[in-house]
């Protein structure tokens, strides 16, 4: 992309950076509100287009979370928020939270609206409530069996990173994880229409696409031919030679075959960052939980990926005073952490989610999982800044995400590192260009860096 004149930070309706996030649709007077996680935020994006050509205006889309019991009082909380400071709006509830317990969202007095998981991706589901008094429309996601059609956006994208989603629903029935019943079944969306609409996104100007699902790894099973995800990652590559770069969103390293794994280490087009579904580092836990791995075979995955492709970065959710935790199961987890050099963790203090069998199970107290829960992030803070500091001194390409239009700038590096830095005088960059920036520091949770003198995009 070429450098411009100017500093374009639009908001984005295919990227939040945070765990909520607020956008501005600019095709009608809609709002959403996105909690939890990237399919989420795909899904958001899809559903402000189709909200606008239904013709839907002053209205607050939420889409809720319900992986924790946690993230149901938090969308609550945002739902009675957004109903005090926009009283004028109609406030619509979507999203797992919505899809599980429709009948508790439907008797908050501050919600107007509500949609399932599978309705707030048809167009004519958007129709019905733009045109009706119709207040809920939510069915039974467990006899879905085949996902959203994929829907092709228009336009020059406005943000760097964009989704994909290649799944939706699983088929895995962890004890602590209620999301099978808001997501349903797992079902794949077919190769044909992935390929083209990652050629879409990419003849629009897309720098990276992030292929995105519920359980990415159990792709392909129920389509014919059984392709699995590395089919996929090889065929896009394959028809898609213009794709700077793919990224994977969370995987299951216990479904990673020998394709995929060759893929992963071998492709440069394909980042060296992988997010794991590790949760826990103790047998006895993982056994509980119902994982399909053990401690040894995350260790053996995490050093086998890590030797074949060195540069690669792993991050991981891990679940903090899961029921029967004792002092040395959680020692077990801790350790993990720098046995499988996690340098971005994601961690989860356990809340019981009613409907889960781990909801019945002895508890742990929650100060004890409060406690537990601060030790892993400060075990996981000292991987990263290790993981920063062999950053500095050198050059990488930086690709370029945001800009405050005060010339402050934020990008990413291929493996994730975050890269804060200051635009020389008189000159920006678009978002989506990739620069070669010297790292010169690092901030936090951030490395620090400045434009390289022979600067050109890479």
């Amino acid at each position: 992309m070429a450098h411009l004149r100017g500093c374009f930070s639009r908001p984005s309706p295919f990227e939040q950076s945070r765990p909520m996030a607020e956008n501005s649709s600019p095709l009608a007077k809609t709002r959403t509100v996105t909690l939890g996680c990237r399919l989420n935020q795909y899904e958001s994006a899809r559903m402000e287009q189709m909200a606008a050509q239904a013709g839907l205006g002053n209205a607050i889309i939420v889409n809720t979370c319900a992986v924790t019991g946690e993230a149901v009082r938090q969308a609550r909380q945002t739902i009675r928020r957004l109903s005090r400071d926009h009283p004028e709006s109609e406030i619509i509830i979507t999203g797992c939270a919505a899809q599980i317990d429709p009948e508790g969202f439907a008797a908050m007095p501050e919600v107007t609206r509500i949609l399932g998981n599978q309705e707030k991706m048809k167009a004519n589901a958007w129709q019905t409530i733009a045109q009706t008094s119709e207040r809920v429309l939510v069915n039974d996601i467990m006899t879905v069996r085949e996902t959203a059609p994929q829907l092709l956006l228009h336009g020059k994208l406005s943000a760097a990173r964009t989704y994909v989603q290649i799944q939706n629903g699983c088929d895995h029935r962890c004890t602590f994880c209620i999301i099978p019943y808001g997501r349903g079944n797992a079902r794949s969306v077919p190769m044909g229409e992935i390929v083209r609409e990652v050629q879409n996104l990419v003849e629009r100007g897309a720098a990276e696409v992030v292929l995105t699902g519920v359980d990415i790894t159990s792709y392909g099973p129920d389509l014919p031919g059984r392709p699995s995800l590395g089919d996929v990652v090889q065929k896009i590559l394959d028809l898609v030679p213009d794709l700077p770069r793919l990224r994977l969103s969370s995987i299951d390293g216990a479904e990673i075959d020998g394709k995929l794994f060759r893929l992963i280490v071998e492709e440069e087009r394909i980042a060296p960052h992988l997010h794991l579904s590790l949760q826990a580092g103790d047998d006895m836990i993982l056994k509980r939980m119902k994982r399909r791995h053990n401690r040894a075979q995350a260790i053996e995955f995490c050093q086998r990926v890590k030797a074949a492709r060195p540069e690669i970065a792993l991050g991981a959710d891990l679940i903090a005073g899961f029921p029967t935790e004792t002092e040395a199961m959680f020692e077990n987890t801790r350790r993990l952490i720098g046995e499988c050099d996690i340098v971005y963790t994601h961690i989860f203090p356990f809340s019981p989610r009613k409907g889960t069998p781990a909801a019945l199970m002895p508890q742990v107290d929650k100060k004890t999982i409060k406690a537990r829960a601060a030790l892993l992030r400060a075990q996981g803070a000292e991987q990263l800044q290790r993981f920063l500091k062999n950053h500095i001194g050198r050059i990488f390409p930086v690709l370029i995400e945001s800009c405050d239009g005060q010339g402050h700038i934020r990008g990413r590096l291929a493996d994730f590192a975050e890269v804060k830095m200051r635009a020389p005088t008189n000159m920006t960059v678009e978002i989506g260009a990739s620069l070669p920036v010297d790292i010169i520091a690092h901030e936090d949770a951030s490395l620090v860096g400045k434009l390289h003198q022979a600067r050109g995009n890479i």
